[in-house]
């Protein structure tokens, strides 16, 4: 099995679940296309984080039965190759809903205190709680969340702790009642105008891609802030540094940018307005170790003969391409 890249100390929650199979890991040493072309036709599956795995590299992978992605997102994933191919795609959605949320609370509350602000002035020795102007109590604010799925819910079950107002705006959901105390916005304008803040909760897809970009800034509420802990794609990131510098926009706070890391001049580094964390969000003892065990056991799955529950191109089961037993797949 080839694992394209990993963000952890070390495999062997990789190895000792794989090795009830008998399977053995290979790990690249980069991660680059070439290299995994290199190494793909002899695997069985492949185990990635971020490294992308591309058309050219499935249809290296000759042998191989499943993808199985380390997390939410599926932006690095082929999934159109793979299924001409015949390979299940999995992910793992559940692994980091209480830790993004958690993180998503404290962006907010870094923007809504000025917590970074404040430490870089008393850092210099300064020591002064007027420089940054007026703040305001979170509650009473209204949230926009943008996107409604599990970790959106959980987001909205913190903010209202703080007695925040929550809206959620998703095209699934456009005329929906409420749920129990958030209610949803007819359209994402309507979350906008409204919105102190906005956070965003969407893959990554084609019809994602700057998902935020001048036209939506310019149709958000007069000072609101904008949080992104999904995927950094969601945002025009030069439309964004627009709106900051010319404070169309209050704040942002952000987990994930369209290139990780930024380069070292990237331009919002340098706005005081900008709060940026390094793709942090995920990230805790208790969900990574959950992350190396569901996404190893998705791999077991498929190599024993079965689908993994949380199969993302359930069209392949139907493939005569489909690499594993047909009556195992559709049984």
């Amino acid at each position: 099995m080839l694992v394209t890249d990993y963000a952890w100390p070390s495999l062997d929650i990789e190895r000792a679940i794989l090795s009830e199979i008998g399977a053995e890991l290979v790990v690249a040493q980069s991660g680059l296309e070439e290299e995994l072309i290199s190494l793909a036709p002899e695997v069985d599956a492949i185990l990635t984080c971020w490294k992308p795995v591309t058309a050219r590299v499935l249809r290296a992978a000759e042998k191989c039965r499943t993808v199985a992605r380390y997390g939410v997102g599926l932006d690095n994933i082929d999934i159109r190759a793979a299924t001409e191919l015949g390979i299940l795609v999995s992910n793992v959605p559940d692994f980091c809903s209480d830790e993004v949320a958690d993180h998503t609370l404290a962006l907010i509350l870094a923007q809504a205190r000025q917590i970074p602000a404040y430490d870089r002035q008393t850092s210099r020795g300064g020591w002064d709680n007027k420089e940054f102007g007026s703040m305001h109590r979170l509650r009473g604010r209204v949230l926009g969340l943008v996107g409604y799925g599990s970790i959106a819910r959980e987001v909205a079950t913190r903010a209202l702790a703080f007695g925040m107002d929550v809206v959620a705006f998703s095209p699934s959901r456009v005329g929906a009642p409420a749920e129990g105390s958030v209610r949803f916005a007819d359209s994402l304008d309507s979350l906008l105008w409204q919105s102190d803040i906005v956070s965003l909760h969407l893959p990554a897809t084609p019809a994602t891609d700057k998902f935020i970009g001048a036209e939506e800034l310019a149709a958000f509420k007069p000072g609101a802030c904008l949080v992104n802990t999904s995927r950094g794609a969601l945002i025009d990131e030069d439309a964004l540094v627009e709106a900051l510098t010319n404070h169309q926009l209050h704040g942002a706070a952000l987990d994930v940018l369209v290139t990780e890391p930024p380069v070292a001049t990237h331009r919002l580094r340098e706005l005081p307005n900008a709060i940026l964390t390094p793709h942090a969000a995920f990230m805790s003892e208790e969900s990574v170790t959950e992350l190396q065990q569901k996404a190893a056991r998705n791999v077991t799955t498929v190599l024993r003969g079965g689908i993994p529950k949380t199969t993302v191109n359930s069209d392949v089961l139907q493939s005569p391409a489909l690499r594993m037993p047909q009556d195992i797949a559709r049984g």
